[in-house]
């Protein structure tokens, strides 16, 4: 019997092919508008823009472990600090130039969270969440006691280093903008086609029921364990660009968990974990209260705070999840959704 796909089966699948290319679309508006910033504006934007995509970044690799990976971590800042660590003593002590030195500092990312991971992933649930905050302790305490590190006082980046990047401020604020654009971007692309693949699909799988997934042949210890330490050395690659920017730094700053951990949850939190899109709406509110509340201290933290419970408790899944609830539309559709075949036969068929 010959068969044909006809009404909202045959609807459903355009509305897939369109929601397909969005993501290609997206990240060429993102292109293009990055080039029109990096030609048009002027340092002290630069430099705004430098750090949304910082945070920006942050939260998508939090996405991942958090929203995809079920992995909730509270001690990402450890991976910031040894990356921002690293790129100081490799650009200082043993003179490497500053890009070089800041795939040092990821690499130096990568082989800190292969080790943690062999300790933490023996750990599930709200342990492991502590587990990753005293990993980040320790982290902390190891640095501040380096005498090559500048022990309690920390470590500056010497202006002659700074001056190798562009000889005025201009240019290395373009400079500095396109590195964070460059990380952002390829974070975002490969992110989504990881989650397009068989191993996100595995992932998600893990994520929801670890038991099931094994029982399908899934081996979700592999799998999160290879996530964590992708997020660990990008992660740390940002940690470098983060005080290339500050230029100094110490151990408390280096492993803020307010920073680095507390305002990434509150951007991925409020846009809607386990969404690609939902860091980049958070990110953008945050920057705004950040804007409007930052001079007032104490209370900033209290508006945050406020504002987080009252989007958990009106739209658990953050703002970019409710609206694409209402409008059915993911601008990085990584689900698979069941959707009802409707097969009409052909009118000139037979039986």
């Amino acid at each position: 019997m010959n068969r044909r796909l006809e009404g909202p089966a045959a609807s459903g699948l355009l509305r897939n092919l369109d929601s397909a290319k969005a993501p290609g679309v997206f990240l060429l508006c993102m292109i293009v508008l990055g080039i029109a910033s990096a030609s048009l504006l002027d340092s002290s934007s630069l430099r705004l823009l430098t750090e949304m995509l910082i945070y920006l970044t942050l939260a998508q690799l939090w996405n991942l472990l958090a929203g995809y990976a079920g992995l909730v971590s509270v001690g990402q800042q450890a991976f910031v600090g040894l990356g921002g660590y690293a790129f100081f003593y490799f650009a200082t002590a043993l003179v490497v130039p500053p890009i070089p030195a800041l795939l040092l500092g990821g690499l130096v990312g990568f082989a800190a969270a292969t080790l943690a991971s062999k300790v933490i992933f023996r750990l599930k649930g709200a342990h492991f969440a502590i587990g990753t905050w005293v990993v980040a302790e320790i982290c902390l305490l190891t640095v501040a006691v380096i005498p090559t590190l500048g022990g309690g006082s920390g470590m500056s980046l010497p202006a002659s280093i700074v001056r190798t990047l562009g000889a005025g401020r201009q240019e290395r604020e373009v400079l500095y903008f396109l590195m964070a654009f460059c990380l952002a971007t390829i974070t975002v692309a490969l992110i989504y086609v990881f989650m397009r693949s068989h191993n996100g699909l595995a992932l998600m799988a893990a994520r929801d029921s670890e038991r099931a997934a094994e029982s399908l042949g899934i081996d979700a210890m592999r799998i999160r364990r290879m996530v964590y330490i992708a997020v660990g050395f990008a992660t740390a690659l940002v940690g470098g660009l983060i005080f290339l920017l500050k230029l100094r730094m110490t151990p408390d700053a280096a492993f803020s968990v307010l920073d680095w951990t507390a305002y990434v949850l509150f951007i991925v939190i409020i846009g809607g974990s386990g969404r690609i899109e939902g860091p980049f709406v958070g990110t953008v509110v945050f920057f705004i209260l950040r804007a409007l509340f930052a001079d007032f201290g104490s209370i900033y933290l209290v508006i945050l705070g406020v504002v987080a419970v009252v989007v958990m408790l009106f739209a658990p899944k953050g703002l970019w999840g409710l609206l694409s609830q209402w409008t059915d539309f993911e601008l990085f559709p990584v689900r698979r959704r069941a959707r009802s075949q409707a097969f009409r036969p052909c009118p000139n068929s037979t039986t």
